[in-house]
């Protein structure tokens, strides 16, 4: 049966709110979701913020704090317990509504059907219902700051016992239910997202349109999808069961002979290590969920800017395909210090290596494109280079942690904080900004200023190195993660310059992204208009006028004749050739 999207069954809407509110077209959807995301930043910045002041200011009275939090802030002193919950919320928030959305449901919606010439996603309405429960997710993890109790404190990972235990402390009450329900529904969200995605990439791509043809953009997106599909729907099972532990009276994570203040609890013996393994057989996969998008984001625009096809495309493809398969092999590296059999260990650290060699290819691949092209550096090319750069120093990192040995002593550090924050945190929001600055034109149809957003590239790409650098000599001198205060400890007395450092790091980098909200919005209504093709690049979205038609192709369906990186072809007339050129286009 094919698709409503293939016949156009659907008309350009008149109504304000079937236009902009509930849109079934995907590029409208699209720019929900990456506001959504832009707002999930903004609250995840400020609650690292807020910890960051408190980790060099722990006995520091702010009034305003016991105003926002007359229990947990008494007198305005930040208790440990809602540094623990700032914690929690800003990873949470970060990982699921910044990492996960932007990059995939953000761009991915709205470029998904343009680079493969389709009228829309496989199914509108599916794609409507996604971001609206994206939304009511959010919305529930918001609640959780304003109910009795806080936000919970069990980490973005929520390890039982502690979260599944409603006395356990401070937020472990309504506010880790509320925390439990959002992720559930967001993990349905992804998995309607998913699905599109898929049967998008499958069966609406147009004449010409090989697998073999497709920006290297489409691949991720497709792959992260199967990831999505696979990885949510575990940690949907997962999150179910949680809820049953804790409003239900059953044990699959809480067990036997538990005592919470002096009580007995009456579970009769599940396994809290059940937990891990169902949230990082989900986990480890999220990971190149937030990443790989940023992995084609930054192939697309290396090559359109250094005016050189992508170097090796087959390659990149089955690394690509590659990342996505051993995504789900390596999910036991978390749990070294769980108490797991050596042997076990030993499987998931070569494993943990195996995965370093299409990253590698990918690393090699993207040096190899750069090299010797004729390289134009707009903000997006800056962008893209710094993704790379902040994936390789974060990759290296982890290479350390693949090894049980090491991990055994690295885990609880710092060092661990520094790796995830480069190589998962900061390198995909530098693949957010990349696109941005890429598509933005597109998305719009104007420009961002360029020189505001040379100015913040640097000064974001500085101040990232500078907060995130440093913590990984923190680790290796055996600094503690998820500690509220390190002024109680003498062994840390000598490492709080470097916290004081880091932190004044994490005020400069903050202060930096006014630059790009300020550009953002206005160059959105006062910048320079856009030509159809500004970046003379090659693929499908560059043949539609800025920003395109409800239908994107007006009606014409596009027919593909070339790959997608033809750039500096001997004897064509300019030196690129679009996908839909003729065959013959570069004949003498």
């Amino acid at each position: 049966m094919s698709s409503p999207a293939v016949h156009g069954a659907h008309h350009a809407p008149q109504g304000f709110i079937r236009k902009y509110v509930f849109s079934l077209d995907h590029k409208v959807i699209g720019i929900q979701y990456y506001f959504l995301a832009l707002f999930s930043v903004l609250v995840g910045m400020s609650l690292s913020l807020l910890m960051r002041y408190h980790l060099i200011h722990p006995d520091a009275k702010v009034a305003w704090f016991a105003t926002l939090w007359p229990t947990a802030a008494q007198g305005g002193i930040m208790t440990p317990e809602l540094y623990l919950s700032l914690m929690t919320m800003h990873g949470t928030i970060m990982v699921f509504f910044v990492l996960t959305t932007a990059p995939q449901s953000g761009f991915g919606n709205f470029f998904l059907p343009i680079q493969i010439g389709a009228e829309d996603m496989a199914f509108p309405v599916l794609n409507m219902l996604s971001f609206w429960t994206t939304f009511l997710a959010l919305a529930v993890m918001v609640a959780a700051f304003f109910v009795q109790g806080g936000p919970p404190l069990a980490g973005w990972t929520a390890y039982p016992p502690l979260s599944a235990v409603p006395q356990a402390g401070p937020g472990e009450g309504l506010g880790q239910t509320l925390w439990i329900v959002s992720i559930a529904i967001f993990s349905g969200a992804c998995l309607m997202g998913a699905i599109n995605f898929i049967a998008t990439t499958i069966d609406l791509r147009c004449k010409g349109m090989s697998l073999m043809r497709m920006p290297l953009t489409c691949w991720t997106w497709f792959v992260t999808a199967i990831l999505g599909l696979l990885g949510f729907a575990v940690l949907l099972a997962a999150g179910v069961l949680l809820i049953l532990d804790r409003s239900a009276g059953t044990s699959f994570f809480v067990p036997a002979g538990l005592m919470v203040s002096d009580q007995i609890l009456n579970h009769k013996g599940g396994s809290p290590l059940l937990w891990q393994h169902l949230f990082w057989f989900f986990g480890h996969p999220e990971v190149y969920i937030a990443i790989l998008p940023g992995m084609g984001v930054t192939s697309q625009i290396l090559s359109t800017f250094s005016r050189k096809p992508v170097f090796g495309y087959r390659a990149m493809v089955f690394a690509i395909l590659s990342i996505g398969f051993l995504g789900f092999m390596v999910w036991g590296h978390h749990m070294f210090m769980s108490g797991m059999s050596p042997y076990s260990a030993m499987a998931f650290s070569v494993l943990t290596m195996a995965i370093g060699v299409p990253s590698a290819i990918k690393t090699f691949n993207w040096i190899g494109t750069i090299w010797g092209g004729r390289i134009r550096f707009t903000t997006a090319m800056l962008f893209a280079l710094g993704f790379v750069s902040l994936f390789v120093t974060g990759g290296l990192s982890g290479i350390f942690l693949g090894q049980p040995a090491l991990d055994l002593y690295f885990h609880d550090t710092y060092f661990v904080v520094g790796h995830f924050h480069m190589i998962m945190g900061v390198a995909a929001i530098f693949g957010m900004f990349a696109g941005t600055f890429y598509w933005f034109p597109k998305m719009f149809g104007r420009m961002l200023n360029e020189t505001l957003g040379k100015i913040h590239f640097y000064m974001t790409f500085l101040g990232v190195y500078a907060i995130f650098t440093p913590m990984h000599y923190l680790g290796i001198a055996g600094n503690p993660r998820r500690y509220a205060d390190f002024t109680n400890f003498d062994f840390l007395g000598k490492l709080l310059p470097v916290h004081f450092f880091m932190t004044q790091a994490a005020y400069f980098t903050a202060a930096a992204q006014i630059l790009f909200f300020i550009n953002l919005f206005w160059s959105m209504k006062k910048g320079k208009k856009a030509p159809m093709n500004p970046w003379e690049a090659t693929t499908l979205e560059w043949t539609v006028p800025s920003p395109p038609p409800f239908d994107n192709f007006a009606g014409h369906h596009p027919v593909v004749n070339h790959g997608p990186y033809e750039y500096g072809v001997p004897g064509a007339p300019r030196d690129y050739i679009m996908q839909t050129d003729p065959v013959d286009v570069n004949a003498g």
